[in-house]
Formats: structure tokens, C-alpha cells, sequence
């Protein structure tokens, strides 16, 4: 039979039915002689339909593993695809000729390849590829599973282009016309329902996924967060371990609103710096929260917790357990706590020149330490300025009463400690005076001005002398407030809010001098400067309240400004600290190393104890911790000698910045700390030389250094515990529609 006959045969009569199946499509399309040829792309069009008959979810071959029996679809009974015919069990044929997939007969007509006469080659006829429920008449199939195999595989069979006469065979077009007939789920369907089809198949894929999360969110767990948290911390370690030690480097910093900061202070580079990473984060948290606290060791924090968390991922990437590692380093963090108090000695806190060099061995990292003495000494006097004792207990609030005034110009050698308030203000009437010793001081939080209405106030006038009567009102409720405030006769007044004119006049008049819109936290440091009370109303106002403990009170033109003075204070609790600088940004580098200074002085005043530096003390510790790890037993003794080996982090950033050799000094130091009476052996910043800090005069605090213990190890802590980040992310579209390529009205 010719090769046109035989598309002339597979024509279908009629439409196909909405229930055929399109895996029968797929066999028959195959079966097409005219399909089959030479070309790549026709041959892997029908590739690609054998794949998708083997991944059909309702008769895919995984269902019929090992089956030999006919398919019986889901508890229906098969119905022939073929009209009129019937399943014969002992012969596999149907009643009109036909033949099941599933009954073969080696001997069936049609399954052999015939030579056509006059061709040297094989011909190929159609070719069909075996399916339980593809009906081959006259053709053979083989069965899903064989002996030898557990998966099935598709065997493809060559056959006769059409049925031979007498064998009961029927030609292809009629095989394709059956295949378009309505499959047997169309039965199914209209017995078990419209929706059984779509059930049946949910139930075979298995159930639904869960969605638990936002779409628009992005997690990470396991062993990738902790490895993702070790390197940001190390990450924001190294950023600032240059600036530690007498010989550190500077960075220069750019803020979003153009400014520059040039400074080596850790919590100042850090409070500048933009992160993403969560545990980059949390490591610049700890950087303000030492600065707080304590006010120094802001750099040494931030290189020992990053440590503390390198030397864990050793231990992390051998399967050990972050518990156990957390746990050791509990056990070293108590033990490194009473290795310090045991190696710090007592100060004399009253001892000024102690306390000059300790204060001088803090600064001298800073940018100001070539002005040191003037630096210590300005310190020193602030504080102690401060300092109040009441009912046994000490307080030296710094941030409140000892405030830093920076005007540009001038010497750094000009700036000083005044005893007394200095603010950027000026009287509110040029008649007033400008210069007043031993005056009397009144302090407001009230306005002298007429009160008006909080909401909106509307007066109807009728008369003419209402108006008059009004404004006569007003002016009578504002001489009322000032012949309270003549009655105590002050000489200054000074007042958080605003000043009437008619006010200054009638001040102006008592010979009062008054300044206005004074902020709140000045108005305190004055009270506790010259002994005044803050009145709230003018008729409340006694004697007892009225300031009498300046000396002086004077306004002065500094460049530009006008300020006034309240200076010479009997015992002032309060001060001000007044810079001088050639700029703005050295003038902000002196403010943040002179309040490092302060801090210290007032972690000495409250805890006078004292452990030496240049890395001694750390060296010291690491060498208790080393000992005691020799004794321990069990698989804590690694993450507890850990903690020693990054306690050693210290004394080799110091040698490392000063240009010395690392691991030589490193070495010795190691081996003079095994010696008795060696614990206070150390680095020399500016040389690189060993020696030791009780010689040199270089000491910390021991509140200091236990803070930054106690903060480096809580970290490490905290973040080996963290397993699992969950991050929140903005939908596309509101992305979108920030982009600046979209249009706004304005630019059309």
C-alpha cells in the first residue's frame, strides 16, 4: 500500500469529543507515516510526545507496573473502544476482529516487517507505541513489565500499513478513528460525577503544599546563617581593627547629607556606616552600648567578639553542636571575670596626679594626646565639677551637667573648663545690662507674655470701648506677672519661653536684665550652677528661689555671636567645657576623645580599681584560661581554650599596627606570662618593644575592661544561637513605583 493511501486513510470522520484523551492523540499522531522521516525536528516532536505519554497522571506507566491483565480503569469496567466488540479472555480478540493491547499474539499478521519488492531497504509502516489503553487491531503490543525489568519501557513495533484480508486485521485509519473516540473516563464521569476526573487526579499527585510564609518572604536556616553571621561579624571587625593602639589610622567618613567625620573612635566609624546584615547589626549595637555604658574600649569590643565568633566556626564546621561551644564559653566568661579582679590593683582615687596618668593613658590613642596634659586636666575638672554626693551613694552625670561648647577659631590651647554656664544667647533689650556681679537669678519654665486661647477664640465687640477695654485687660494681666516678679528684686531673669515687649519694657524700667527661649536642659544646669529653683508661675515665686551663688554674669561678642556668661560659682555642680579649634571637624574629633577621658575619670571615681593595659591583662587571662583547659575533660576543653586563643587578638592588633613583628613578639610575650610575677608584661604601642605597664604607667579601669568582656562573649553568644533568619521583602510593584524612570505629572 502507497504512502498517500494511507494518510488518505487516517482522515477522521467527524469532530473529536471533549473527553478524548489526548494521550490517544499523541499514539496516533506518532502512528503517521508521513510524520516519520529524515528530519530531526519531526523525529524529536515525537519524542517529546512519548515523553508527555509517559508523565500522563491518570494512565501514566508507574500505575501499571508489572500488570498483564486488561486496564480497568478506577473500578469501571472497560467498555471496548471499538463498536460492537467484546473482550474474549482465551483468545485476546475482540468480537469483530479486533485485538486488545493487553492479549498480543506473536503470531498476529501485521507484526512483521516485509521487504517490498525492488527496494534494498527496510521500509518503514506506521508506528505505534504500546499504551493499556490504546486498542492495536491487528497489531501486536507487548505488556508493561517484563521479567527482567521493574520499570516499564516502551517498545516500539513496526506493523503493515494496513489489515490483512481474512486475518481479522483492521487498517490504521481505523485505529485512529477509535482512539478519538470518548474515553472511558467519560463514563466514569457521568456515573461518579462531573468532578470525579479532577478529583481523582488531586488525589493521585498527592496533597496540596502549605503556604505558610508571605511569597514575599525570604528565609535562610541551618548551618548557612551561622556561617553567613561569623563572617559579617569578622567582616565588621576588620573595618575598624586599624584603629587600635596609639599608632591607629583615621578613617574619613562621608554622612548622606555631605558632612565628613574624620576620627579612629570605633563607635563613632560604626554609628556612620549603613548595613544590611542583621548580625552586622547587632555587632554596631554593641559598639553604642559600650560607649554608653562605660565610654571607652568601643574598638577592643568589636575585635573580641569578632574573634570570639571566628575561632567558634572551627568547631561548627566539625559537627559540633552550638550548645556545647555556647556552654564553654559561659564557663570561660566566669573564669575570665575572677582572673581580672584578682590581677587589678587599688587606686587613690583623690590622688590628682594618679589620676592624671590614667586619664593620660586613655587619650593617648586619641587624636588629642599631643595636647594631653590640657586634655587630662580639662577631664579631670569636669568631672570632679560634677561629681555630688548624696546619702552615701555617688552620682557624676556627665551627659546632663558638664556640657562641651564648641566655637571654631582661636588655639585648642584656649579651651578651659568654666566654672559656671555658658549659652549661645544674648538679652532681649539692648538698653538692658550687659555686665552684673553677684547678681540675683530667677529661673522660669513660663512665658511673659499674654495667654492665649489654646483653640480657636472668637470675641464679638459691639462698643468701641470694648476693644479699648480689652487691650487694657491684657496689658493689666502682663504688669501683674512683672510686679510679681520686681517684688523679689532679681537682676536676671531667664525664662524657657517667650518675652512680651511690653514685658521688656516694664523690666526694662526695674533695671532688669532678662533672656528668653532658654532650652530646658541649660535652664537645669543653671539651677544647679548658682542655686536657684525653676518657678512655673510668676505669683508663686519666694526668696527661696532666687539664685544668688554666680559671681559674674557678663555677655561677650565671639566672632560673630553674642554669649553669656554666668561664671565664678560658689560650688557649682554644673559646668561647661569651651573648645577652641581652627575647624568644625577637629573641633567634633577633640569633643568625642574628651568625653572618652571623662568617662574614665568617672569609672575610676566609682570603681577605683585598676588592671594594667597594652594587652597585659589579656595576656594574663588567656594564660589562666590555658591552664585550667589542661584539667577539663570532655569535648568543652576545645571551645574553652578557644576563648584564650582570642583573647590574644589584643596585644597582636597592638603589634600589628605599630609595625613589629607579630608572631616573634607574640611568642615572647607568651613565654614571659608563664613566668611568676609577669602578669602585668605587655605591648609597648609606640614601639612594639615587651614591657611592663606598672614601669610605663599605663593602666585602664577594671570597668572597662570587664564591660568589654562581658558585652564580647554575649555576642558571640547571641548569634551562635541563631539558626534561622526570616526577612520580610517590599512587593515588586510598590518597587516599582519608586523607580525614577516612571512618569509624575510634574514632568509632563
Amino acid at each position: 500500500m502507497e504512502r498517500g493511501k494511507c494518510c488518505s486513510d487516517l482522515r477522521c470522520e467527524g469532530s473529536i469529543h471533549p473527553t478524548a484523551d489526548w494521550s490517544f492523540c499523541a499514539c496516533a499522531l506518532l502512528g503517521f507515516p508521513a510524520l516519520w522521516g529524515k528530519n530531526v525536528l519531526v523525529r524529536a516532536f515525537q519524542l517529546g510526545a512519548c515523553a508527555l505519554l509517559f508523565l500522563d497522571p491518570f494512565r501514566g506507566p508507574g500505575r501499571f507496573l508489572r500488570r498483564r491483565k486488561p486496564f480497568q480503569p478506577f473500578g469501571v469496567p472497560s467498555p471496548s473502544p471499538l463498536p460492537n466488540a467484546s473482550f474474549k479472555p482465551s483468545s485476546g480478540l475482540l468480537k469483530d476482529g479486533g485485538r486488545l493491547a493487553h492479549a498480543p499474539s506473536r503470531s498476529s499478521p501485521g507484526t512483521r516487517l516485509r521487504r517490498r519488492r525492488g527496494r534494498g531497504r527496510r521500509k518503514p509502516s506506521a508506528r505505534l507505541f504500546a499504551h493499556p489503553t490504546f486498542p492495536r487491531a491487528g497489531g501486536r503490543a507487548l505488556p508493561w513489565a517484563g521479567p527482567r525489568s521493574n520499570w516499564p519501557r516502551l517498545k516500539r513495533r513496526r506493523r503493515g500499513l494496513g489489515g490483512a484480508a481474512g486475518t481479522g486485521g483492521v487498517g490504521c485509519g481505523a485505529a485512529l478513528r477509535a482512539s478519538l473516540r470518548p474515553f472511558p473516563f467519560s463514563a466514569s464521569s457521568r456515573r461518579f460525577g462531573a468532578g470525579f476526573a479532577p478529583r481523582l487526579a488531586a488525589k493521585m499527585m498527592g496533597p496540596r503544599p502549605v503556604l505558610v510564609l508571605s511569597q514575599n518572604t525570604k528565609r535562610e536556616s541551618g548551618r548557612k546563617v551561622q556561617t553567613g553571621n561569623i563572617t559579617a561579624a569578622k567582616t565588621i571587625a576588620d573595618i575598624i581593627r586599624t584603629c587600635l593602639g596609639p599608632r591607629a589610622m583615621m578613617k574619613m567618613l562621608l554622612d548622606p547629607m555631605g558632612g565628613i567625620v574624620m576620627t579612629n573612635d570605633g563607635n563613632a566609624i560604626l554609628r556612620e556606616i549603613q548595613v544590611q546584615h542583621p548580625a552586622a547589626k547587632s555587632m554596631i549595637e554593641i559598639s553604642r552600648t559600650q560607649d554608653e555604658e562605660v565610654g571607652d574600649g568601643t574598638t577592643s569590643v568589636i575585635i573580641l567578639a569578632g574573634e570570639m565568633l571566628a575561632v567558634a566556626e572551627h568547631f561548627l564546621e566539625q559537627q559540633m553542636h552550638p550548645t556545647v561551644v555556647i556552654g564553654a564559653y559561659r564557663k570561660a566568661l566566669d573564669d575570665m571575670i575572677a582572673a581580672l579582679k584578682k590581677i587589678s590593683t587599688p587606686v587613690d582615687s583623690s590622688n590628682r596626679e594618679a589620676m592624671l596618668k590614667i586619664i593620660q593613658s586613655a587619650i593617648s590613642t586619641k587624636v588629642i594626646s599631643q595636647w594631653s596634659e590640657l586634655a587630662c586636666s580639662i577631664a579631670l575638672d569636669a568631672v570632679k565639677t560634677v561629681e555630688l554626693e548624696e546619702n552615701g551613694r555617688k552620682e557624676i552625670d556627665i551627659k546632663k551637667y558638664a556640657k562641651v561648647e564648641k566655637i571654631p577659631g582661636g588655639f585648642i590651647e584656649d579651651s578651659c573648663v568654666l566654672r559656671g554656664i555658658m549659652l549661645n544667647k544674648d538679652i532681649t533689650h539692648p538698653r538692658m545690662r550687659r555686665t552684673i556681679k553677684n547678681p540675683r537669678i530667677v529661673l522660669l519654665d513660663c512665658s511673659l507674655e499674654y495667654k492665649k486661647g489654646e483653640s480657636q477664640t472668637d470675641i464679638e465687640i459691639t462698643r468701641e470701648e470694648d476693644f479699648n477695654r480689652i487691650l487694657q485687660m491684657e496689658e493689666e494681666f502682663i504688669q501683674q506677672m512683672c510686679e510679681h516678679l520686681i517684688r523679689v528684686k532679681p537682676d536676671l531673669i531667664i525664662t524657657e519661653k517667650g518675652i512680651s515687649d511690653l514685658a521688656q519694657h516694664f523690666l526694662m524700667r526695674a533695671n532688669i536684665s532678662a533672656i528668653r527661649r532658654v532650652r530646658k536642659t541649660d535652664n537645669n544646669r543653671i539651677a544647679r550652677a548658682c542655686g536657684a529653683r525653676i518657678v512655673s508661675r510668676t505669683e508663686e515665686l519666694r526668696e527661696e528661689d532666687v539664685g544668688t551663688g554666680a559671681r559674674l554674669f557678663e555677655v561677650k561678642k565671639i566672632g560673630d555671636e553674642y554669649f553669656t556668661f554666668i561664671t565664678d560659682c560658689k560650688e557649682p555642680k554644673a559646668c561647661t567645657i569651651l573648645l577652641r579649634g581652627a575647624s568644625k571637624e577637629i573641633l567634633a574629633e577633640v569633643e568625642r576623645n574628651l568625653h572618652d577621658a571623662m568617662q574614665v575619670c568617672r569609672n575610676v571615681l566609682v570603681d577605683p580599681q585598676l588592671v594594667p593595659g597594652g594587652g597585659a591583662s589579656e595576656m594574663a587571662v588567656a594564660h589562666v584560661l590555658t591552664e585550667k583547659s589542661k584539667v577539663m575533660t570532655g569535648v568543652e576543653q576545645w571551645p574553652y581554650r578557644a576563648v584564650a586563643q582570642a583573647l590574644e587578638v589584643i596585644p597582636r592588633t597592638l603589634i600589628q599596627n605599630c609595625g613589629a613583628s607579630t608572631i616573634r613578639l607574640l611568642t615572647s610575650l607568651r613565654a614571659k606570662h608563664t613566668q611568676e610575677g609577669s602578669q602585668t608584661w605587655g605591648v609597648n604601642g609606640e614601639t612594639g618593644a615587651l614591657v611592663d605597664m606598672k614601669e610605663l604607667g599605663v593602666w585602664e579601669p577594671l570597668a572597662v575592661k570587664l564591660q568589654t568582656y562581658k558585652t564580647a562573649v554575649e555576642t558571640a553568644v547571641l548569634l551562635l544561637r541563631i539558626d534561622d533568619i526570616v526577612s520580610g521583602h517590599k512587593k515588586k510593584g510598590s518597587e516599582q513605583s519608586k523607580q525614577p524612570g516612571a512618569p509624575t505629572e510634574a514632568h509632563e
